[in-house]
């Protein structure tokens, strides 16, 4: 048996960010343990796209 570090595994996520409730949208988000990547523009000047990822901890999936 080995150990080493086993490298992380992740999740991944993609969800509309309304620009005008962005902080909840992603307060929400964070509490559930999403981590924001990236903010991209959405198909409308209100939306953004969010990117998120969380680590995959084994046995809850």
């Amino acid at each position: 048996m080995s150990d080493a570090l086993q490298p992380t595994k992740w999740e991944y996520f993609v969800a509309p960010v309304l620009s005008h409730v962005a902080q909840q949208i992603l307060n929400n988000f964070g509490s559930d343990g999403w981590e924001l990547v990236q903010l991209a523009p959405g198909p409308n000047p209100d939306t953004l796209v969010g990117y998120f990822k969380r680590p995959i901890v084994e046995g809850t999936r």
